[in-house]
């Protein structure tokens, strides 16, 4: 039977499943995650990687976690270079990105306010030690918080960055298309109040009618709240009765597919 060309050509629903701040300095709770994710069978993660985090925990070539990186990268999962060192040093001047780094992030969003040789140095310094670790491309770049300046914007573009993401959205940085509109469920740790509200987000995302792509972000942090992780778990077993696990390389084949 063919199928109308409009149901032919329509892309899976996908759900896309990160770690964030993968780095030596949190190896245990980042393998802990690692399981946890994929606790309702294999799934592909994208691995977002620190080089440096918080100038505290250097990814050294060779080392072992290094060599744990490219098990990842061997089993499929895709590797993110995710920032330099993930803290902001940055003196903010317009008053919205002062109240984004104060308000959005705990003093982490590194790319927020950097120009934009600052930022492609650091993206291409950063590129080469997880490249060498994992021994292929990295996928893209993901700053950390979520926040980018227009330093970062242009820096991925020159550095030929393939993928990035923001909370709303991801997209390629050098021709500028969106692959996929859709926010991220996360959750947060750093206050009582955050971490209700994020579980209260995650709850309400178990009963809506889901977008085609659906992103889940989880953090070192949460391993060490029990409600979070079983949020997680729940909110990852629901969402995969209903879409794909899947690779965010795969946002690029949907968008060729459907035009």
């Amino acid at each position: 039977m063919t199928l109308p060309i409009s149901a032919a050509h329509r892309p899976p629903r996908r759900l896309l499943l990160s770690i964030h701040d993968v780095s030596p300095r949190h190896a245990s709770e980042v393998d802990m995650l690692h399981r946890h994710l994929r606790t309702g069978g294999e799934a592909p993660l994208a691995m977002l990687v620190v080089p440096d985090f918080w100038n505290e925990a250097p990814i050294v070539s060779g080392s072992p976690f290094a060599r744990q990186l490219r098990r990842w990268a061997d089993e499929g999962n895709e590797m993110f270079l995710h920032g330099f060192t993930h803290a902001d040093r940055a003196l903010h001047v317009s008053r919205l990105a002062q109240l984004k780094a104060r308000h959005m992030t705990a003093g982490e969003g590194e790319f927020l306010g950097l120009v934009r040789s600052e930022a492609g140095a650091r993206i291409a310094r950063g590129r080469r030690i997880v490249e060498d670790a994992i021994g292929r491309p990295i996928a893209g770049f993901v700053a950390p918080a979520w926040l980018y300046g227009k330093g970062a914007h242009a820096a991925m573009a020159d550095e030929a960055v393939a993928l990035a993401e923001s909370h709303w959205r991801v997209w390629e940085p050098v021709s500028g298309r969106t692959l996929a509109r859709s926010p991220v469920i996360t959750w947060a740790t750093r206050t009582p109040r955050r971490m209700a509200s994020s579980l209260a987000v995650a709850r309400l995302a178990r009963t809506l009618p889901p977008p085609r792509v659906m992103r889940v972000g989880v953090h070192p942090g949460d391993c060490g709240e029990p409600a979070v992780m079983s949020s997680i778990a729940a909110t990852v077993a629901k969402l995969r009765r209903s879409h794909r696990p899947s690779r965010y390389a795969t946002l690029i084949e949907d968008v060729a597919c459907a035009s």
